[in-house]
Parts: C-alpha cells; structure tokens; sequence
C-alpha cells in the first residue's frame, strides 16, 4: 500500500498525456470525460495515501515527490485546457489559459520567487520567507482559480456531450455530492497546504515569540 500515492500520480501522468493525444487526433469529448474524472480523483486521494502509509525507508526517487506531484497537477490541468481549447471552445479556453497561466506566474513568483515553487521549497526574501500566513492565504486563493477553471472545463465538456439529457443532469448531481465530500474529506489539505509548510508555520510563530 505504501507504493499506492506514486502509483495515483504517476497514473495522472499517463492519463494526461493520453489527454493531449486525446485531443490533438480529434477524440470525442465522452471518453475525455470519464478519464479526466478520474485523473482528478487521482489528484485528490495520492496526499491522503501517501499520509496514511509512508515509507520507513524512501526509495530515491521520494525526494523528488513533491515536485513529480507538482508536475503532474499542472499536466492535467494543461491536457485539460488544451482538450477544451481543441475540441470544445477555442475563443473561451485561450482566454480562460492565457488569464490563469498570467496569474498563477505572478503569484509564483511573489510568493516563492521562483516558479514551480513549494511551501517547503522557497527562495529567500520571497513572501513565504517574510509573511507565512499571508503567503498561505495567497496560494490558497491559487487553489480557488484552479478549481474554478476545472470546475468551468467539467460542466462544459458535460453539456457537450452526447449523452442523454437524464445522464447529464444525473453526472451533475453527482459532481456536487462529489465535490462536497472530498471538501470535507481533505479538509487538511484544504487548511494546511502541507506537512512541512505546517511545521514551519509553527517554527515562524515561535521565533516571532
């Protein structure tokens, strides 16, 4: 079980690139569908399985998982966007891609200093260096435009589908019983961005003390 988050993650990733295959030869929005639903739930259970059971003795290749983890949320998102830009709506997928990747890159860069940074990997003088709590709540609100775009990509490529209208409003039923369990599910992930980012909080409070 220990292995079982690098398997989730490392899934994303195929499920991903099969995404951008997906939609560059022109494939059809169902299958994109069903497998970038589950490529997302990989994203939302590999955090959990990696706490519940770790490794004693790490192999490696675990000292790049925070970055992998990062790669592969920002390839999903991308196959995403990409499949939607393709296939689904041009003009509204530029303008939604061209907004996001504008200010994710300037909230990197003012909270990190750096981009494809981490709560546990900054650059000093950034913001996570000088104001923790301020940084946390930035890159909380990083996590809302994320999800608002996912949000938007799944209940339009739903809309197009060509399923019967009773399935479409039966999928959308369960996207929001969905989305509220794993709200409270992950509700850790959701306060605290991560276990490490938890304990430097608390060493900042002390060293402010």
């Amino acid at each position: 079980m220990k292995y079982l988050a690098d398997v989730l993650t490392f899934s994303r990733i195929l499920m991903s690139i099969f995404l951008i295959v997906w939609g560059i030869v022109g494939g059809n929005v169902d299958v994109f569908c069903v497998v970038f639903a589950i490529a997302e739930l990989t994203d939302s259970f590999d955090g959990y399985c990696s706490r519940k059971w770790p490794f004693k003795n790490p192999p490696a290749y675990r000292k790049f998982a925070v970055g992998i983890d990062i790669f592969a949320d920002m390839l999903l998102w991308f196959s995403a966007m990409l499949f939607f830009i393709l296939r689904i709506n041009l003009a509204v997928g530029l303008s939604v891609a061209i907004a996001v990747a504008v200010i994710a890159g300037l909230i990197e860069i003012i909270v990190y200093r750096r981009f494809f940074g981490h709560p546990d990997n900054f650059a000093k003088g950034s913001l996570c260096d000088r104001n923790f709590p301020l940084a946390k709540k930035v890159i909380m609100a990083r996590r809302w435009l994320y999800l608002a775009t996912i949000a938007l990509i799944v209940c339009w490529a739903l809309w197009v589908t060509s399923w019967p209208m009773a399935a479409k409003c039966a999928l959308y039923g369960v996207c929001v019983v969905v989305a509220v369990f794993l709200w409270f599910f992950l509700k850790t992930r959701r306060e605290n961005i991560s276990r490490d980012a938890i304990e430097l909080e608390e060493k900042l409070k002390k060293a402010q003390k």
